[in-house]
C-alpha cells in the first residue's frame, strides 16, 4: 500500500512539473501582458527576481508538504465516516467528490478574504505584483497548514476517499497554473471555456488591486460558482489592469514569510457592491 501511494505521488508530481514547465515556456512565447520594466513602474512588477521570489515561497511549502499536509490528508480519509451509500463510488462517485471538493474550496477561498486571520496569510498570495505560472506556486506555508487542517475536517465528516481527494488535488495545481497564466488564449476559445472553467480573464479579475474585484471570483476549477453566488465581478480584465492587493506593497521573500505574524496590518480599503454582471 505504501509503495502504491509513493508510486501515485510520484506520477502526480511529474504531471504537475510537466504541466508547470509547458504553461512557462508558452506564456514567454506568447504572453497577453508584458510585465513593466523597472524604469515604468516603481516596483517591478515582472523579472526573474519575481519569480524566485515566488519558487522560494514554494520551496518551503514542499518541504512541509511530505511531511504534514500529506500524511495528514491521508490519515483523515482512512478514519472518515463510513457512511456513503454503494453507488457513491467509481466513476459517478469520483465525479461527484470532485464537485463537492470544488464547491468547498470556493467557500474557503472565500472565507480566506473574508476572515482577517485567514486573509493575513491569504494575502501573501495577493501581494504578487504580476502574474504567471509561477503565482499559482505562491502561498504561504501556513495558508497551506490551515487548509490541510480544514479539509482534513471535511474529509472525516463527508467520507472523502484519498482517490477523490488526490485527483481533485492534481486538477487543482492544473487549474490554478492555467488561470494565473499569462499565456494569450484564442478570444473564441477562452470565453468557451470559461462557460465551464476559470480561465486567465476570469481569474486575473481576482487580482486586479482594487478591493471589490479582489473580494470576487472566487472560484478555482468550474466557473459556475460565482455567478450562482453573485460573486462574478463585471470588470474585464485588460493590459493595463495593476495587480496586488488594494493600498499594499510588494515585500521581500523574509517579509512575505514573517508578513502574517508582523502586528495588526493596516486597514483594508471598505468593501464595494459588486456591479452585477
Amino acid at each position: 500500500m505504501v509503495s502504491d501511494l509513493e508510486g501515485l505521488l510520484a506520477w502526480k508530481g511529474v504531471a504537475v512539473l510537466a504541466w508547470l514547465l509547458a504553461f512557462f515556456l508558452a506564456e514567454r512565447w506568447r504572453p497577453a501582458a508584458v510585465p513593466l520594466p523597472p524604469a515604468a513602474a516603481p516596483a517591478v512588477r515582472g523579472g526573474w527576481y519575481r519569480v524566485l521570489r515566488n519558487l522560494g515561497l514554494w520551496l518551503v511549502v514542499s518541504a512541509l508538504s511530505p511531511l504534514i499536509v500529506l500524511p495528514l490528508t491521508y490519515w483523515a480519509s482512512g478514519q472518515a465516516l463510513a457512511w456513503r451509500p454503494a453507488w457513491w463510488s467509481g466513476g459517478p462517485g469520483l465525479a461527484l467528490d470532485i464537485l463537492l471538493l470544488d464547491f468547498l474550496i470556493y467557500w474557503w477561498h472565500r472565507a480566506n478574504h473574508r476572515v482577517p486571520l485567514l486573509w493575513r496569510f491569504h494575502e501573501v498570495h495577493h501581494l504578487d505584483r504580476f502574474l504567471d505560472t509561477t503565482s499559482a506556486l505562491r502561498f504561504h506555508f501556513g495558508e497551506v497548514l490551515l487548509s490541510a487542517l480544514a479539509r482534513a475536517g471535511v474529509i472525516l465528516l463527508l467520507g472523502f476517499p484519498f482517490a477523490s481527494v488526490l485527483v481533485f488535488e492534481v486538477l487543482v495545481l492544473f487549474a490554478a497554473v492555467f488561470h494565473h497564466s499569462n499565456l494569450k488564449l484564442p478570444p473564441g476559445l477562452e470565453r468557451a471555456l470559461s462557460r465551464l472553467v476559470i480561465t486567465p480573464s476570469i481569474h486575473w479579475v481576482h487580482h486586479h488591486a482594487r478591493r471589490v474585484d479582489t473580494d470576487s471570483n472566487y472560484g478555482t476549477i468550474f466557473s459556475f460558482w460565482d455567478p450562482l453566488f453573485g460573486t462574478r465581478s463585471a470588470k474585464q480584465r485588460d493590459r493595463a489592469m495593476p495587480i496586488g492587493t488594494e493600498g499594499r506593497a510588494e515585500e521581500s521573500l523574509p517579509a512575505l514569510l514573517l508578513h502574517p505574524f508582523r502586528g495588526t496590518p493596516p486597514a483594508l480599503a471598505p468593501r464595494e457592491t459588486l456591479p452585477k454582471s
